[in-house]
């Protein structure tokens, strides 16, 4: 006798058609892959634009700022930061207010390479919103931030 537990295929269909998460996700990645496709020719991921983006300040970021901004874990963000910091475009250094600690900022190469690659996403930005019932994107990031 088998004791195998069965879950009813509209259980199956009522998660593909409801799940918030499931869409939430499925969303994420088609983005993703559009802004990939969009800024590959400036060699950069959508990932990597907004890691460079929160580093866009007038002062040096620490790790925990980004970590945050970008809901991230720190052995995340060192692992991103890497190709970056090869690329000469991200500086690391230590906080002279506690050595343990990282600071992150751009170097010009790297805010050059941020500059070239705005305008194409703010184009891909744009169609994206367009496409929205109101033809922008403040509801979808307000509805999205209330799950925060």
């Amino acid at each position: 006798m088998s004791n195998a537990v069965e879950i009813p295929f509209e259980t199956t269909l009522l998660v593909r058609d409801t799940c918030l998460c499931l869409h939430v996700q499925r969303a994420a990645r088609a983005l993703a892959r559009r802004f990939d496709e969009a800024l590959r020719p400036f060699g950069l991921t959508n990932g990597q634009f907004s890691l460079m983006m929160s580093l866009n300040r007038p002062v040096p970021a620490s790790m925990g700022s980004v970590t945050a901004l970008l809901a991230i874990d720190q052995t995340t963000l060192t692992a991103a930061l890497k190709p970056l910091e090869r690329r000469g475009w991200v500086n690391i250094m230590p906080n002279p207010k506690d050595r343990r600690a990282r600071l992150l900022s751009l170097t010009p190469s790297g805010k050059a390479a941020l500059a070239a690659a705005v305008p194409i996403w703010k184009t891909t930005h744009a169609a994206l919103e367009e496409r929205l019932p109101d033809g922008s994107g403040d509801r979808l990031r307000s509805d999205l931030a209330i799950l925060l």
